[in-house]
């Protein structure tokens, strides 16, 4: 006799920034069927809006919660932080998931768009974790994600804006985790980098190549030693992991999800 299982996050309080689709909307799932409440924040509220009543029909309501959120906006993050305290009571787990991709090599890519995509992927951790810590104290443990890629850990010709942007997103988590044991905090941060998986923006990558989405997959899959694209629970379930006790060890460190890419 026993009884019923506690999830791995039973009684955890999340954030999950970008989670209208894809990557975003599997943490929020997962972390949601292992026992913690998710706020799900995304530019797109909608979506956003759908993910959790997704969560909800599935696992009832007062699971996840939702808001429009503009993650390079400081003012922004102040309402996503007090949206946390009031609708679930606090926040110990803040997965910065939001990012994006800009096109062109070092001579054809738009400074504006090498801008943006800082804003985004970088600017968004930094005055995220500014304006979540104090009420992150408040429910240590905690633990802070944040969703670098394999692009930060290894260069390409054609993506200097994001893989500039990856590679500050390792190093700022590394300052974070830091800053964090420093003042004994019994707060976490840690940097997670996947390679291709398949989500929504391979869909763009396909059109805007022309090509069949399975052809695509087939030739990103050839680049990877595993010989197959990820899917977004591999990704979550390593979120999943560090927004645990289990890895409560675990901080300033890197998870890399690349099929062995770089090991070779």
């Amino acid at each position: 006799m026993g009884g019923e299982r506690k999830g791995r996050v039973e009684g955890k309080l999340a954030l999950v920034t970008g989670a209208a689709q894809g990557l975003g909307r599997a943490h929020c799932r997962r972390l949601a069927e292992e026992g913690a409440k998710v706020l799900c924040t995304d530019i797109n509220g909608e979506g956003a809006e759908e993910t959790a009543a997704l969560i909800n029909e599935t696992l009832g309501n007062g699971t996840a919660f939702s808001i429009q959120h503009d993650v390079t906006d400081p003012a922004a993050w102040e309402a996503a932080v007090a949206a946390a305290k009031e609708r679930m009571g606090g926040l110990n787990v803040l997965v910065n998931n939001a990012g994006i991709g800009v096109p062109g090599n070092i001579e054809t890519c738009d400074f504006a768009d090498w801008q943006r995509c800082f804003s985004i992927n970088v600017d968004s951790i930094f005055h995220g974790c500014q304006k979540a810590l104090p009420l992150m104290r408040e429910h240590a443990p905690g633990s802070i994600i944040n969703i670098s890629s394999i692009a930060g850990l290894i260069a390409s010709d054609t993506m200097p804006a994001y893989n500039s942007s990856k590679a500050a997103v390792w190093m700022l988590s590394k300052s974070i985790a830091l800053h964090c044991a420093k003042n004994n905090m019994q707060i976490r941060c840690n940097s997670v980098h996947p390679t291709f998986v398949d989500t929504p923006i391979l869909d763009g990558t396909a059109r805007a190549h022309s090509l069949d989405k399975d052809v695509l997959l087939e030739k990103l899959a050839r680049q990877i030693p595993l010989k197959f694209v990820g899917e977004p629970d591999d990704i979550a379930n390593a979120v999943l992991y560090l927004a645990s006790d289990e890895s409560r060890f675990m901080t300033g460190a890197e998870l890399k999800l690349d099929g062995g890419i770089s090991a070779m």
